[in-house]
């Protein structure tokens, strides 16, 4: 891998501004930009950070590791909550420029394309501020389109591999278990999450692509979505929220209809994240499913391992999950924070880091965690 270093176009002053009380901010029904939820103020470096939604749960977490990294620096810092608005995100960049903002922090709403991200990387670069995207891909040419530009995430394909390769196991290890109806082939529902974004393709794709090789590999069916008649095979969350109540709506629909007493109950769930994951499995206990012990489990698999997803795999009423690291991501990010404030190139210091080899992208690794992980 070579190194990736990139200069920065000037140092950074000594008496970088401290404070930024002035961005202004309308209502977010009114199509303007949310007010920054936080500010610390510090010494030597001002910070906003823009979050695509704050009801993510995953993007949450990261957002209070951050924050105490933060603290810890002697930084001043404001949150802005995207809330699932492109148009409202981009408002609070510029207002952020505006204001005088040293380092932009963003996790992009709008993913199905690079414009929405390219034109903030523009915009940084007129105004001679580092940006750092973050978590949801944004495409290369992006990147490498500023030389103070980098993406701190994942690399989106291991958690569908991951996945795969943990439902592949457990089905083989569990298959007569799970076969409810007892035809030999396990019925699946995939809940995707959100059209276009890098994580939720790869998920979708790779979980079962590699689960299918590894039940066809031991002589077993291919997995069968439970709609045969289905146009795509996944369900998509359509407010872009990846959430528990889209997944809880659909799964007590689908229940409706699909059941043991019907012979086609769905055998298996499989979620790119663990809000859905979540909200599946609200809607299978309500059918009398995954409440413990004595009651029928229908293995569940997501992608986060947050606190709530981990505590159903200990109880047993969720199967296994993929970890994505928010202290990992968030430290990850903070270290190119702090080459900003003393000076550095942003880039400065990352051999530590797994970083790609033709773009200033930097990749968190992901765990795989079940009720063996601790």
């Amino acid at each position: 891998m070579k190194k990736l270093a990139l200069v920065l176009a000037s140092l950074m002053a000594v008496g970088l501004l401290t404070a930024c009380n002035s961005a202004p901010s309308t209502p977010a029904d009114s199509g303007g930009s949310q007010p920054a939820s936080q500010q610390t103020t510090g010494d030597g470096l001002q910070v906003d950070v823009f979050y695509y939604d704050y009801s993510d749960v995953y993007i949450s977490t990261v957002r209070n590791e951050m924050d105490s990294m933060f603290d810890s620096m002697g930084v001043t810092y404001k949150n802005w909550d995207g809330a699932g608005s492109q148009p409202s995100q981009t408002d609070q960049v510029n207002s952020a420029i505006t204001a005088g903002s040293d380092l932009l922090i963003v996790n992009i709403v709008e993913t199905s394309s690079p414009d929405a991200a390219q034109t903030i990387c523009d915009a940084a670069k007129t105004a001679g501020i580092p940006v750092i995207f973050f978590n949801r891909e944004v495409d290369n040419s992006v990147v490498n389109s500023y030389e103070n530009c980098a993406f701190v995430g994942t690399n989106a394909p291991d958690a569908g591999h991951m996945q795969g390769e943990m439902i592949g196991q457990y089905l083989l290890d569990n298959y007569d278990a799970v076969d409810l109806n007892g035809d030999g082939t396990i019925s699946y529902v995939m809940f995707k999450g959100q059209e276009g974004n890098a994580e939720a393709e790869a998920r979708t794709q790779f979980a079962v692509e590699d689960a299918d090789k590894m039940l066809t590999e031991a002589g077993k069916s291919a997995l069968a979505y439970y709609d045969s008649a289905a146009a795509t095979k996944y369900l998509v969350d359509q407010n872009g929220k990846w959430s528990a109540a889209a997944a809880n709506d659909y799964m007590n629909t689908i229940l409706s209809t699909y059941s043991e007493t019907n012979g086609n109950m769905v055998e298996l769930v499989i979620a790119n994240n663990d809000e859905m994951a979540k909200g599946a499995i609200s809607a299978l206990q309500t059918a009398g499913y995954n409440n413990g012990e004595g009651t029928t489990t229908i293995p569940v698999f997501g992608v986060d391992a947050t606190a709530d997803a981990r505590a159903l795999i200990g109880e047993g009423k969720m199967t296994a999950s993929v970890m994505q690291d928010a202290n990992g991501m968030a430290s990850t990010i903070t270290t190119l924070a702090a080459n900003i404030k003393d000076g550095k190139a942003l880039m400065d210091g990352t051999d530590k880091f797994v970083v790609d080899d033709d773009v200033a992208k930097i990749r968190v690794p992901y765990q795989k965690y079940d009720a063996s992980s601790k």
